[in-house]
C-alpha cells in the first residue's frame, strides 16, 4: 500500500508543478502551443532532451544488453554526447537562423514544399508505428511487473496490459495534446531529477548486495569476476564492433539528436540561440553518466544472478526486485512511469506539430489561422493517441515481434533523411530533384542490401551498422552526381545554409572540446579496467 501511495504522490506531484508553471500560458496560437513561446531556460530543454530519449526501452532494454554483451553496448549512450555537440555547434545555429519550428519547414526553404510534405509524413509514420506502440507495450510490462497489475486487478496478463497502456496512454494524452511543448518539457524537468535520483540509487544499491552491504566491495568484486564485461571496446563478430562507432553508430546517434523532430523541438523552444546550445551541450555531459544508470546494473545482475537467466531483459527488473526497499517500490514506478509518459508524450507532440503545420496548414488550408492549425493538431495528436493505444498491447502477437519490424522500418527511414539534411546544410550544389530521387533510391537501397541481401558483399556479411554507413555514403554521392547531372528545375534558399553569427553560448567550443575529450577518456578508462 506504501509503494502505491508513493507512486500516486510523485506522479501527482509532477502533474501539480507542471499545471502550476502553465495554466497562464497561450495554448491557443503557434507559438505557445508548439515553441512554448521560446520561454525554455536551458537547463529546461537539457531535461526535456533527457527525458524524451529515456523510456523503458532503454532502461530495461541496454542494461538486457550490458548483461548479455557487456560495457560495449554504452555506445548507445556515449556517441550520443559527440552527436549533441555537434547539434550544438553546427546543426542548431543553423535552425535558429531560420527561426523555424520543425525540420521539414527547414528542408522547405532548401528543397521546396514537396520535400517538406514527404519528409513531414516519414517523421509521422516513424512515430506512429516505430515509436509510439512500443514505448506504451514496453512501459506497460514494467508497470505490471512492478506493482502486479494482473493480481491487483485480477485481470488476465493480456487484459492488464491493455489497462495499463490505456491509463499510460490517456495521461500522457492530457500532457502532450491540451498543455503544448512547455507542459511537456516542465514534467520533463521535474521527472528527469527523479529519474537521476532513482537512476543511480539501483546500481549503489546493486554493488551494496554485493559486498554485504559496502558499495566499495561489492565494486571490488565486480572488478574481480566480471572485469572483463567493463570493456567497451567491441571485437569483430562482436554485438558492437569499434570501428562501427565510426559508421553507422555516429550516424544514427547524429540522426536522433540533429534531425529528429521529437527531440530537436525542444531546442526551438528555448529563450534564445545561447540557451539552446546550453541546454544541448548539459544533456550530452548527463549521457556521459548514463553508463553508470543504463550500463552498470546489467553486470551487477550477472554477477548477482548469473547467466543462466532465461530472458536478458528481465535482468534489471530482476535486480530492482531484489535490491530496493518496500518504501522505495512506489518512488522508483513513478519515475519509470514519468519516462515512459515522457517518451509518449514529447512523441505526440511533436507529431502533433508536423501535422498542423506541416501538413494541416500546406496541403489542407493554406489559409488557416493560427488558432485553426493548433486546433488541427490537437486533433490530430488525440487521434494519434487512440491508433497507439490501439496497437500497443497487439505487439505480442506480431509473429516476429513487432519491436524487430519497428527496428527494421526505423532503419530503412532515418538515415536517408539524415543523408537529405546534411547534403542540404553542408552543400550549395546539391539540388530538390537529387534530394527526392536520392531519398527514395537511399530507402531502397537499405531495404535491398539489408532484408533482401541479408547485409552481404560478395558472400562476405559486414555489420547492421555498417551497412548503415554504407547506405549514408550511397545517398550522398548518388545525390551529388545526380546534381551535377540534372537540371535543378526549383530554386532554392540557400540563405538556410548560414548560421546564427551572433548569440552564441560563450562556453559552447570550450565545453564542445571538453565533451569530446571525455568521450575517449572514458573508453580508455574502461578498457583498462576491463584487461
Amino acid at each position: 500500500m506504501f509503494s502505491l501511495i508513493s507512486f500516486v504522490f510523485f506522479t501527482a506531484l509532477v502533474g501539480l508543478v507542471s499545471w502550476l508553471k502553465t495554466r497562464k500560458d497561450d495554448h491557443a496560437h503557434g507559438a505557445g502551443y508548439f515553441l512554448a513561446g521560446n520561454s525554455l531556460t536551458g537547463w529546461v530543454v537539457a531535461g526535456s532532451l533527457m527525458l524524451t530519449n529515456l523510456s523503458t526501452e532503454q532502461i530495461v532494454g541496454l542494461n538486457g544488453g550490458a548483461y548479455l554483451n557487456g560495457a560495449m553496448v554504452m555506445a548507445w549512450e556515449v556517441i550520443a554526447a559527440i552527436a549533441l555537440v555537434v547539434m550544438a555547434l553546427y546543426f542548431l545555429p543553423r535552425y535558429w537562423a531560420g527561426r523555424i519550428t520543425t525540420v521539414p519547414q527547414f528542408i522547405e526553404r532548401r528543397f521546396g514544399r514537396g520535400m517538406r510534405q514527404i519528409l513531414s509524413v516519414l517523421f509521422l509514420f516513424f512515430i506512429t508505428i516505430q515509436f509510439l506502440p512500443f514505448v506504451l507495450y514496453s512501459g506497460a510490462l514494467v508497470i505490471n511487473s512492478l506493482f502486479d497489475v494482473p493480481g491487483w486487478l485480477g485481470l488476465s496478463e493480456e487484459t492488464s496490459v491493455w489497462v495499463t497502456v490505456w491509463a499510460v496512454g490517456t495521461i500522457g494524452s492530457i500532457y502532450a495534446v491540451f498543455g503544448g511543448l512547455r507542459a511537456v518539457a516542465i514534467s520533463d524537468t521535474v521527472n528527469g531529477i527523479g529519474l537521476l535520483i532513482g537512476g543511480f540509487l539501483v546500481p549503489v544499491l546493486g554493488l551494496a548486495a554485493l559486498g554485504g552491504g559496502n558499495p566499495v566491495d561489492g565494486w571490488a568484486r565486480i572488478l574481480e569476476n566480471q572485469s572483463g564485461m567493463l570493456d567497451p571496446i567491441g571485437a569483430a563478430g562482436s554485438n558492437i564492433p569499434v570501428a562501427t562507432l565510426f559508421t553507422g553508430m555516429i550516424l544514427t546517434n547524429v540522426y536522433y539528436w540533429c534531425t529528429n523532430q521529437q527531440i530537436v523541438q525542444r531546442t526551438f523552444g528555448a529563450k534564445s540561440l545561447a540557451e539552446g546550445q546550453k541546454g544541448v551541450l548539459i544533456a550530452a555531459v548527463l549521457k556521459l553518466l548514463g553508463p553508470l544508470y543504463l550500463v552498470l546494473p546489467g553486470i551487477i545482475a550477472l554477477e548477482m544472478f548469473g547467466s543462466d537467466l532465461a530472458l536478458p531483459d528481465t535482468a534489471y527488473p530482476l535486480l530492482v526486485e531484489a535490491v530496493l526497499p518496500a518504501y522505495l517500490a512506489g518512488f522508483f514506478g513513478a519515475v519509470l512511469f514519468g519516462a515512459i509518459l515522457s517518451s509518449f508524450n514529447s512523441a505526440l507532440h511533436s507529431a502533433s506539430t508536423l501535422f498542423g503545420l506541416d501538413v494541416y496548414k500546406t496541403v489542407f488550408r493554406p489559409q488557416a489561422s493560427d488558432e485553426e492549425t493548433v486546433r488541427a493538431g490537437k486533433v490530430f495528436g488525440g487521434v494519434l493517441a487512440v491508433v497507439a493505444m490501439s496497437l500497443a498491447p497487439l505487439i505480442v502477437h506480431a509473429p516476429e515481434g513487432l519491436f524487430t519490424l519497428m527496428k527494421k522500418v526505423g532503419a530503412v527511414i532515418n538515415i536517408p533523411i539524415l543523408a537529405v539534411v546534411v547534403m542540404g546544410v553542408g552543400t550549395r550544389r546539391t539540388h530538390a530533384r537529387a534530394a527526392r530521387i536520392g531519398l527514395f533510391s537511399g530507402m531502397l537501397f537499405y531495404v535491398v542490401f539489408s532484408w533482401v541481401l541479408g547485409n552481404r558483399i560478395g558472400g562476405f556479411e559486414i555489420h547492421w551498422l555498417h551497412s548503415v554507413g554504407l547506405n549514408f555514403v550511397f545517398m550522398c554521392g548518388l545525390m551529388a552526381l545526380l546534381s551535377r547531372l540534372i537540371p535543378a528545375g526549383e530554386t532554392s534558399d540557400e540563405g538556410v545554409l548560414r548560421p546564427a553569427v551572433s548569440g552564441w553560448w560563450r562556453l559552447a567550443k570550450p565545453m564542445s572540446a571538453a565533451l569530446i575529450v571525455l568521450v575517449f577518456a572514458l573508453y580508455v578508462l574502461l578498457h583498462q579496467l576491463g584487461n
